[in-house]
């Protein structure tokens, strides 16, 4: 059930943000190990975090409210999904360019959808369903990366470490995004967006807890790595917590689902960070994929508006 229309350009904005994020995040990966490259969003991306929080507090003078006990349950659940994403991410993007990488992670809108409705009961539009088909077969022609490949050519491909990893990143995506809906709908009051903010702060700090004290005790090269690297790292964080805000702000008010279709829209502005920043050559077929990745957007809204 959508609560504010804030959802809507709150995860056209996660998009964009998250898109250029990943372009920063994937030139600090070629220096540091997978669990320091995934550090770097929670550890830099903390101290904006409650800038954010503290921010929107003062201006809004709003009360904080009191979360349910189960809060902080959702919160370490969906954090923990995050940082196996994230480092699933990392490795794929070990295994093909920018764009392929990211777009194998996103068969996340069609894992979401199942997960939501088996887990929480969402139910979608019939065009959002259209939707999903548009975009998986956008990331079947993305997967392809050019060639022609008929069904049994698909399907083995699907078993290279590049989909295995990124169709895992998916998955655990998911999972996060209805922990943070979850941990949202625990918090309590009658201001989404504060409540969003709230679970980023604290899913945040436990992240940087659990990923930090895993790389202090099986990796404390990459930790002094991962300070020197403090300029860039910056940029990350910061672009981590104010994409982070703008999903959970759509998670806090609006399905899972059709926050996570909508926000595949980052597919497109990927295309454009990895041509123009990352200096990505596109084949054809994979701008046609991301065109089909666009259109499942659009029906997504169609539905939503139905």
């Amino acid at each position: 059930m959508i609560s504010s229309p804030i959802w809507l350009p709150a995860t056209l904005l996660a998009g964009a943000t998250q898109a250029w994020r990943t372009a920063v995040q994937r030139r600090v990966s070629k220096s540091l190990s997978v669990n320091a490259a995934g550090l770097v969003r929670y550890l830099y991306g903390l101290p904006f975090a409650l800038l954010l929080l503290g921010g929107y507090h003062w201006a809004f003078s709003t009360a904080l409210p009191s979360p349910e006990p189960k809060f902080l349950l959702f919160c370490a659940a969906g954090g923990l999904a995050q940082i196996i994403a994230t480092n699933l991410l990392i490795m794929a993007f070990a295994h093909r360019n920018f764009v392929v990488g990211t777009a194998y992670s996103k068969t996340e809108a069609v894992q979401g959808a199942i997960l939501s409705f088996l887990l929480m009961g969402e139910r979608l539009h019939p065009l959002a369903w259209a939707g999903i088909g548009c975009g998986v077969a956008g990331v079947m022609l993305l997967s392809a990366g050019g060639k022609r490949m008929g069904p049994a050519d698909f399907l083995r491909a699907l078993g290279q470490p590049a989909a295995l990893t990124g169709i895992a990143s998916g998955f655990f995506f998911a999972l996060t995004a209805i922990g943070i809906r979850r941990a949202t709908q625990e918090v309590g009051g009658g201001d989404p967006i504060l409540a969003a903010l709230i679970v980023l702060v604290v899913t945040v700090a436990l992240q940087t807890s659990m990923q930090g004290g895993y790389l202090l005790l099986r990796e404390p090269d990459e930790m002094r790595k991962l300070w020197g690297s403090w300029r860039i790292s910056g940029q990350v964080g910061l672009l981590s917590a104010m994409g982070s805000a703008c999903w959970f702000t759509g998670f806090a008010t609006a399905p899972v689902a059709l926050v996570r279709i909508v926000g595949q829209v980052e597919i497109a502005f990927t295309l454009g960070f990895g041509h123009f920043y990352l200096g990505e050559r596109m084949t054809r077929s994979e701008v046609l994929g991301l065109l089909l990745v666009v259109s499942g957007v659009v029906l997504a809204l169609a539905g939503s508006l139905s």
